[in-house]
C-alpha cells in the first residue's frame, strides 16, 4: 500500500512512531523543521516556563515575527512586545519587528519553507507553507511550547483528499476564484480535518502568489493540510528568493537543495490511498464572492451585480491575498479612479519588502492616489484589530480568508470575501462588481468517495500503566458537530476557580441539561461525527475528565478537540462504523430526539489489536500506539515534557 505526500513527509520527519510505513490515523511524534509563533509568543512563554523550561532545545527551530496587534501602541501591548525580542535575544532565536510582514509571508519568504519540510504555526493559517510543496499544519499554544523544549510535538496523520485540477484559469480568474469555488461547492464537511493534496496538469498553469491563495483559505475549507506539487513555478521562486536571502546575510538553502528538489520532487506513490477525491476544470471557474458571513456559501460576481449590494468598507490585506501580484491586479483595476464616496479601502501589503516592491512598480501609488488608506504590513482589520473595522450595520468586502460574524468588526456588519480584483471594481463602484464581465459560470460537483482499505491486524505493544483492555457504560450523544460550548458552556470558560466538581456538575450543560445528572464515572461516551467542533476551550475535553468519563469514541473529532484531549490525557478514538451500528441499534431513541441514550449497554475496547466490541461484533479503530498512550499515561503533554526535561 503505496503513501500519499503528506504521509511521506510526516514519515521523514517522524521520532517516535511505528515500525511501519505511516498511514491515516496513526499517531506519531514528529521533529518540524521550524515553528512560527507570532503575537501569542509571549502565552507560549508562559507555558514554557510554567513547564519548568529555561532553554529552548534548538533556538534555530522557532521564529518569531510580530505581525497581529501592531496598530497597538498602548505601554502594554509595547511592554509585550519587548519581552518576546529579549527573550529571542537571550535564547539565540530569529525575530522579525512588528511592521516586516505577517508571520506566514516570512516564513515563506526568508526561506524557512522548503519542499518535503515540515514547518507549523501557532496559527490557523499555517496551511499556506503547503503552497512550497511543504507540510504545513497549525498547532495549539501548548505544542508550540513542547517544541520549543524537545524540538517534538505529536500529530495524528490526516486522511487525504486528491484535488486533480484541470485545465486554466481564463482571463479575469484568479487563485482565490478558485478556493471560493471549491469551499462553496464542497461545503458538507468532504474535507473537514483532512489534509488537501493538490494535483493534475492545472496546477503548473498556477503562479506562486495563487498557490499561497488557495493553500490559506484551505483552512477556511475545514483542511489541516493544503499541498500543492513542486514544479518549475516552485524551484523558480525558491531560485528568486535564495538570491534575497542571501543578499541578507543567511543562506537557508545551497544550491544542491535546488537541484534535488527539481530533480526528485516529493510525490504520492501511484497506489498512495486517499478518502475521496475532487475533480475541478479551471476553465469552468468564474470570479466569485464568499458571504455574508460564512466562506462556504458563495454566489457568482455576475449574479452579485444585479442587486448592486451597497458597500461601506473594502479592503486588501492579510497573508491571503495582500502580495505583490495582488496589489498589482488591484491597482490595474482602479487606476485613473477615485475609491466611490462614501466607502473606504483599506490596503496593507502582507511584508514590507511586498510594499516597497509595490512602491517601486507604481502600484501601491495607484492604490493610494484613488483613495485607498495604508495599513503597516500586518494583520489588522483581517482579525478586527486597528483601524478600518465593520461598524455595525455596514457591509465590507475584502481580500482576506474569513468574515463570520464579528471576524473584522461589529457582529452586526456583513462581510463578503473576493480577489483584489473585485475588491478594488467594487471599492471604485461602491457596490459589489466584478473588474471584467463574467458568464457566473459555477462548475459542476465532482466529488468520490474512496472507500478505505482493509485495516491490517497489528498487535500493539503497551506502555506501562495504560491499559491492555477496558470495559464501560455506553452513553450515545447522537448529534453530529457538537461544539465545545455544548460541551462546556462560555459561562464557565472564563470563570476562575472552577474546581473540577464545578465543571462535572456543568459538563454539556448547553447540549444536554441532564447529562451530568444521568452519566456516571467509567461511562463510555460516544459522539457523532466531528466532535468537539468550534473554539479551542481545553475545557470541553478536561469538563468530561472530570465528570469520570473514561473515553470518547466518535465518528470523527475536530483536530483542535483531539489534541486538546490527548494534551490533558484524554483517550478519544474515532470509529465511524461503531457509531453508525451504534446510532441503528438505538434509531428509535435517536428519531424521538432524545439528547443522550444511555441504553445500558456496556462495551469493551482492546488496545492491543484496536478493537472495540459492541453486541458481540468487533469493530476497528486506528492503533493507539506509543505516543498516545505516554500521554495518558502522564497525564498530558505538560507532565511528559516535565519528565523528559528532567530526563535530560
Amino acid at each position: 500500500m503505496g503513501q500519499t505526500s503528506i504521509e511521506k513527509i510526516a514519515q521523514r520527519h517522524m521520532t517516535e512512531g511505528p515500525d511501519r510505513p505511516l498511514r491515516a490515523g496513526d499517531v506519531v511524534s514528529l521533529r518540524p523543521r521550524h515553528v512560527m509563533t507570532h503575537d501569542n509568543t509571549a502565552a507560549v512563554m508562559a507555558k514554557f516556563k510554567g513547564i519548568g523550561a529555561t532553554k529552548i532545545h534548538d533556538p534555530s527551530q522557532p521564529g518569531f515575527p510580530l505581525d497581529h496587534d501592531i496598530q497597538n501602541k498602548s505601554e502594554t501591548n509595547l511592554d509585550k512586545y519587548r519581552k518576546i525580542e529579549e527573550f529571542a535575544r537571550e535564547q539565540g532565536v530569529d525575530f522579525y519587528p512588528a511592521g516586516t510582514g505577517i508571520g506566514h509571508q516570512i516564513m515563506v519568504s526568508h526561506g524557512y519553507v522548503v519542499p518535503g519540510s515540515l514547518v507549523v504555526g501557532s496559527d490557523s493559517h499555517s496551511n499556506m507553507y503547503g503552497a512550497l510543496g511543504a507540510l504545513g499544519t497549525p498547532v495549539v499554544r501548548t505544542d508550540a511550547a513542547a517544541i520549543w523544549v524537545t524540538g517534538e510535538f505529536w500529530w495524528q496523520i490526516p486522511r487525504t483528499i486528491h484535488v486533480v485540477l484541470n485545465g486554466e484559469l481564463r482571463e479575469g480568474v484568479t487563485g482565490k476564484d478558485v478556493i471560493v469555488t471549491l469551499c462553496g461547492l464542497y461545503n458538507q464537511g468532504e474535507v473537514l480535518n483532512a489534509a488537501v493534496e493538490f494535483a493534475g496538469p492545472g496546477v503548473a498553469g498556477l503562479s506562486m502568489d495563487a498557490r499561497m491563495s488557495i493553500a490559506n483559505t484551505t483552512t477556511e475549507w475545514g483542511a489541516l493540510v493544503g499541498w500543492c506539487p513542486v514544479d518549475s513555478v516552485t524551484i523558480a521562486y525558491l531560485k528568486q528568493r535564495q538570491q534575497v536571502i542571501r543578499a541578507l546575510g543567511k543562506d537557508r538553502m545551497s544550491d544542491s537543495d535546488l537541484e534535488e528538489w527539481s530533480r526528485d520532487p516529493i510525490q504520492a506513490d501511484a497506489d498512495a490511498v486517499y478518502a475521496g477525491e475532487i475533480t475541478l476544470d479551471l476553465g469552468e471557474v468564474s470570479p466569485h464572492v464568499s458571504g455574508p458571513d460564512s466562506v462556504q456559501v458563495m454566489r457568482s460576481v455576475a449574479d452579485m451585480e444585479r442587486d448592486k449590494i451597497a458597500i461601506q468598507k473594502a479592503y486588501i490585506v492579510s497573508c491571503v491575498n495582500s502580495r505583490l501580484e495582488d496589489l498589482e491586479a488591484a491597482a490595474s483595476v482602479i487606476k485613473g479612479q477615485n475609491v466611490a464616496d462614501g466607502v473606504e479601502l483599506y490596503v496593507a501589503a502582507a511584508s514590507r519588502e511586498i510594499q516597497d516592491q509595490a512602491e517601486s512598480s507604481g502600484a501601491w501609488d495607484a492604490l493610494l492616489d484613488a483613495g485607498a488608506k495604508p495599513l503597516p504590513p500586518g494583520c489588522g482589520p483581517c482579525i478586527g484589530l486597528g483601524t478600518g473595522l465593520l461598524e455595525p450595520g455596514e457591509v465590507g468586502i475584502s481580500a482576506t480568508n474569513r468574515n463570520f460574524k464579528g471576524r473584522m468588526g461589529s457582529r452586526d456588519a456583513q462581510a463578503y470575501l473576493a480577489s483584489p480584483e473585485v475588491v478594488a471594481a467594487s471599492a471604485v463602484a461602491g457596490y459589489i462588481r466584478g473588474s471584467t464581465r463574467s458568464d457566473g459560470s459555477i462548475p459542476k460537483k465532482n466529488f468520490k468517495a474512496l472507500a478505505p482499505p482493509a485495516t491490517a491486524s497489528e498487535t500493539v505493544a503497551i506502555k506501562a500503566g495504560f491499559p491492555e483492555k477496558t470495559n464501560g457504560r455506553l452513553v450515545l450523544v447522537p448529534q453530529d458537530n457538537l461544539n465545545t460550548d455544548g460541551i462546556y458552556g462560555k459561562d464557565y470558560t472564563y470563570q476562575d476557580g472552577m474546581t473540577r466538581c464545578d465543571m462535572a456538575r456543568g459538563v454539556m450543560e448547553n447540549y444536554d441539561p441532564e447529562f451530568a445528572g444521568n452519566t456516571k464515572a467509567g461511562d463510555i461516551l460516544i459522539g457523532g461525527r466531528n466532535f468537539g467542533t468550534g473554539s479551542s476551550r481545553e475545557q470541553a475535553a478536561t469538563a468530561l475528565q472530570a465528570k469520570g468519563i473514561q473515553m470518547i469514541i466518535a465518528g470523527s473529532f475536530s483536530q483542535t478537540y483531539l489534541r486538546n484531549a490527548y494534551n490533558n490525557g484524554f483517550i478519544c478514538i474515532e470509529c465511524p462504523a461503531l457509531v453508525t451500528a451504534v446510532k441503528e441499534r438505538l434509531r428509535k431513541q435517536v428519531d424521538s430526539g432524545a439528547l443522550t441514550v444511555i441504553p445500558g449497554d456496556e462495551i469493551e475496547i482492546d488496545f492491543t489489536s484496536s478493537k472495540v466490541t459492541y453486541r458481540g461484533e468487533e469493530f476497528g479503530f486506528p492503533a493507539l500506539g506509543s505516543v498516545p498512550q505516554s500521554l495518558v499515561v502522564a497525564g498530558g503533554i505538560e507532565n511528559l515534557v516535565r519528565q523528559k526535561l528532567a530526563g535530560s
